[in-house]
């Protein structure tokens, strides 16, 4: 077996986690490649470095991203391009999407042994008028359509499936799959979605108004949100949190389910509500 380790660096204890996952690893004799840059922190004969990213995507069995979420759902998104399986080590804060803890990386033997579970996750894809909607972006949590910090308040036209839903008046609004729900929606008052589900959710982001609430769409739905031009607002589409994208007010934005969907491994053997309330109290700690 050979595993592409992908750590994320920024996160305060991530390198001793690398480092101790890297001597698992070894003990098991699963082969390991990393990216060319990170040699200088890892300098070991037995690691493969690769200049090319996607190279070393393609060339391994799994990907093991270390980090938080972020990281995880970064690496997920470029390890379903090439269908291969992640694993999340959690070095973050909340690690929802972590198949394994860093105090948990003896269970790593079961990629060998085969005991573990693979969890196909629903992906989201994003898509612009002013581009024809031909280039495509794709989410494992959320796309948000919210305004500039100098802006006012947002006037918003839903359609799905070509029929007026409702007309919001908000921050912004939120379109997430049930990996998402536990997010940036859950924050913004959205409901828990178990993560095997095959759904879309809507979540307003600040509505003014008192009866919005968030609506849950069937899988195949295809959701047209427009902004309303008052001419003083800059809009902007952000994907899991990554590099905005500017949306002007002629633009409408496309969301519907992405072809591809993110294999995640878990190793931990909780259930989802199990690991909810675990990281949910977590957070109030």
């Amino acid at each position: 077996m050979i595993a592409a380790i992908i750590p994320n660096l920024t996160k305060a204890n991530a390198e001793l986690v690398t480092q101790n996952l890297l001597c698992e690893l070894r003990r098991l004799e699963i082969r390991v490649c990393m990216e060319a840059s990170l040699y200088s922190t890892f300098p070991y004969r037995d690691i493969e470095f690769f200049e090319d990213f996607f190279g070393m995507i393609s060339a391994c069995d799994v990907v093991i991203a270390v980090g938080g979420d972020g990281t995880i759902i970064h690496t997920a998104k470029h390890a379903a391009l090439a269908d291969k399986p992640v694993l999340g080590v959690n070095a973050g804060r909340i690690g929802f999407v972590a198949g394994l803890e860093p105090n948990q990386l003896h269970r790593l033997r079961q990629l060998l042994d085969g005991t573990y579970k693979v969890e196909r996750r629903l992906m989201l894809e994003a898509s612009l008028k002013s581009e024809q909607y031909q280039k495509v972006y794709y989410a494992l949590n959320e796309g948000v359509i919210s305004r500039g910090s100098q802006s006012r308040i947002l006037d918003f036209q839903v359609s799905y499936n070509g029929n007026n839903l409702c007309h919001y008046r908000a921050d912004g609004l939120i379109v997430a799959t049930p990996t998402g729900s536990t997010a940036y929606s859950l924050s913004a008052g959205g409901p828990v979605i178990e993560p095997s589900m095959r759904c879309l959710l809507l979540t307003p982001i600040c509505p003014h108004s008192l009866l919005t609430r968030s609506v849950v769409f069937d899988e195949d739905t295809t959701l047209h949100i427009k902004a309303v031009p008052n001419g003083q607002s800059e809009m902007f589409l952000t994907l899991d949190g990554e590099p905005t994208i500017p949306v002007t007010e002629e633009d409408c934005v496309r969301f519907q389910k992405s072809s591809r969907s993110v294999s995640l491994i878990d190793l931990k053997y909780q259930t989802f509500y199990e690991i909810v309330n675990e990281k949910l109290s977590e957070r109030r700690a």
